[in-house]
């Protein structure tokens, strides 16, 4: 058997064995994760009394404001000899309250700057 011989016969070949479409390489999606409706039932009473709660006393503004963090901790690019070999996203969206603690550590820092007349550099 001759190369065009070989290569006409493994074309028949793979014509009949595989499916005529042409396969594409397929976008990557990325899954939304979607908490069940009993834990969403369980955790909104916990993020209404988050968003509720008012904040005027200048100590307890200080530690909140102090203990919650203004930016996820957990987002990490790992690198080794200059590239980038693992990225770590930030799991702070995985936290249901993660909105409301955010929320509350505005309001901290608000109350702060605007009726204790502190700034913000004196905070950090």
């Amino acid at each position: 058997m001759t190369n065009m011989q070989i290569a006409s016969s493994l074309q028949q070949a793979n014509a009949s064995s595989f499916p005529t479409q042409s396969i594409a390489p397929t976008a990557r999606r990325h899954r939304t994760l979607e908490c069940p409706e009993a834990i969403k039932q369980l955790v909104k009473p916990i993020q209404l009394w988050l968003d509720a709660v008012e904040i005027d006393d200048p100590e307890a503004a200080r530690l909140l404001y102090k203990i919650i963090p203004g930016q996820c901790p957990f987002e990490r690019d790992i690198n080794l000899f200059g590239r980038t070999i693992l990225s770590i996203p930030p799991l702070c969206k995985l936290n249901p309250f993660y909105d409301q603690l955010v929320s509350v550590r505005f309001r901290a820092m608000c109350y702060l700057v605007d009726e204790c007349g502190e700034s913000l550099e004196n905070l950090d």
